[in-house]
């Protein structure tokens, strides 16, 4: 009588467990599995369109590169002549802008090499735009200006009552000056940027002899690619960027995003685009944009490299990439109807521009590459009715990985550790993409990338010898709950796989997790 007692409190409780766990069941099958097969088909949808945007931005770039003609082929650029008669004046007038906000680490750097410039002097006006809010960096600043100017370089040492639009209302205002009127180029260099001095001797002869080329765009070379992990894997992104995204625009459509800094500029046309706009935090892409479709074309050469220094902090980073991100979605929503009702230009230029350079690039990679890795493939190992393909896991991120990693063949075992790491930064990412999309807070936040200006002065370490390099302390301010909370989140469903999973794909989430985990405790960069 007691053992039929128990069995049927037993049964009892079989069924209280069984009226429990039916409605997550039919919850998960009724909403649950739906929603998340219906958001992993949008994933890998976004996913192949990123792929075949930068496989034809590959093949674009090599066939450039390989088989079709150099911009030199393409441009005339030869030297410019020497005329006894005319002298100097035989060289156009050309204006170098450096704008500036308390960079005293920089300043020495950025102003030296302007003023170095291969260039006749009296064709050659130095415009240094100082924002600082520093008093003593502005005398410093303002001392160094007074130095050159000394020793013939006609240096105008530039400042303003404050910092309205930034580094665009900067630009803007010094272009009012008198003096301005009469040149006929414009260089623009930022703080930590120190062009060679035949910069001007190789980019000016493209734009005075090819009157519709607008834009000079040249190659950044870094300083400091060695001094972190963190850094090595910047100058692996940002190489794939000049090599191929800049490469294929400038070989195939004569067109792409000005960096902003490195590049010269013809006047005439960036009047004719309607000059500095500071509506975003991409002052630097509005004007190309507009440039563009107003018939001016761009150039990029590679062969002219400029040097300049990489964020060697996570904060830095994380400001610099937040920058850029969210300006670049904020002017896809400011400028999508300008583009798209513009009469000048083809039905298919429109599309490039909307599709290719906007959405495809700017806003759906970003989107696509947290969402796809980081949150739907984990989700579903917990949900045994979605099936996930090994392709999805595993080979289309590796033939996007390749094609990014085939710039720097010589960084090869650097891939996973860059792989891991940009999963993580693909969570700010996404979010600044969607505070610009959506205009909301920090959509115009601009906060200046610091720079420390000693890694020019010493001989950087292997990325190697910084893999294994531990900070001195691991402080409260290094520390990103985000990211902290994150890497939980992988931790979970990486175990709940290694359990009750017949897959490995485990492995991927556990060291992915790790990764949060790391950058979450600020162990990244200096």
């Amino acid at each position: 009588m007691q053992g039929n007692d128990q069995l049927g409190a037993t049964l009892d409780d079989v069924v209280i467990l069984e009226q429990t766990v039916e409605p997550w069941i039919i919850l998960r099958r009724m909403v649950l599995v739906p929603s998340l097969q219906l958001i992993l088909i949008v994933c890998l949808v976004m996913q192949m369109m990123v792929l075949f945007e930068k496989a034809f931005m590959a093949l674009s770039s090599w066939y450039g590169r390989f088989l079709g003609p150099r911009p030199h082929r393409i441009y005339k650029c030869d030297p410019i002549e020497e005329d006894e008669e005319l002298g100097s004046l035989a060289y156009p007038l050309v204006l170098v802008q450096i704008p500036m906000y308390n960079e005293k680490e920089v300043y020495q750097l950025s102003i030296g090499a302007a003023c170095s410039l291969t260039w006749p002097a009296d064709r050659l006006i130095v415009q240094v735009l100082d924002d600082s809010t520093d008093p003593v960096t502005k005398v410093l600043v303002e001392q160094e200006c007074q130095k050159w100017r000394k020793k013939g370089i006609n240096v105008k040492y530039e400042t303003r009552k404050d910092r309205a639009g930034y580094k665009a209302g900067n630009l803007k205002e010094g272009m009012k000056h008198e003096y301005v009127q009469h040149c006929e180029y414009l260089a623009i260099f930022d703080a930590d940027f120190q062009p060679e001095p035949d910069f001007l001797m190789k980019t000016v002869p493209f734009l005075v002899h090819n009157p519709r080329l607008g834009l000079v765009q040249a190659r950044w070379k870094f300083v400091n690619p060695g001094e972190s992990l963190m850094t090595t894997i910047q100058r692996m992104t940002l190489d794939y960027h000049f090599k191929i995204e800049q490469e294929s625009g400038s070989s195939m459509f004569s067109f792409f995003g000005f960096n902003g800094t490195a590049g010269v500029w013809r006047i005439s046309a960036m009047i004719e685009a309607g000059g500095w706009k500071d509506r975003t935090t991409v002052e630097d892409m509005d004007l190309a944009i507009r440039a563009n479709l107003k018939g001016w074309k761009f150039v990029y050469v590679p062969d002219v490299k400029v040097k300049s220094e990489l964020p060697g902090t996570l904060k830095t980073y994380r400001k610099q990439q937040h920058r850029w991100m969210c300006g670049a979605a904020n002017l896809f929503r400011k400028m999508w109807k300008e583009i798209l009702f513009n009469k000048g230009a083809s039905f298919w230029w429109k599309f490039y521009l909307l599709y290719d350079f906007f959405f495809a690039r700017k806003i759906g990679s970003h989107l696509v590459n947290f969402s796809l890795y980081n949150v739907v493939i984990p989700v579903a190992v917990l949900v045994p009715e979605i099936n996930l393909p090994v392709w999805i896991v595993a080979y289309l991120p590796t033939i996007m990985t390749l094609l990014t990693a085939t710039e720097n063949p010589r960084l090869i075992h650097i891939i996973p550790f860059s792989v891991l790491f940009e999963n993580v930064i693909s969570m700010h990412r996404m979010k600044s993409t969607l505070i610009g999309l959506f205009e909301a807070a920090r959509v115009n936040e601009w906060v200046v990338t610091e720079k420390s200006g000693g890694a020019t002065n010493t001989k950087t370490p292997t990325p190697d010898s910084q893999i294994l390099r531990r900070p001195s302390f691991i402080s409260v301010n290094r520390i990103n709950l985000s990211e902290i909370g994150f890497a939980a989140f992988l931790l979970f469903c990486a175990t709940c796989d290694l359990l009750y999973g017949d897959d490995y794909y485990f492995v991927y989430m556990y060291l992915q997790s790790i990764s949060f985990v790391v950058v979450g405790v600020g162990y990244v960069g200096k």
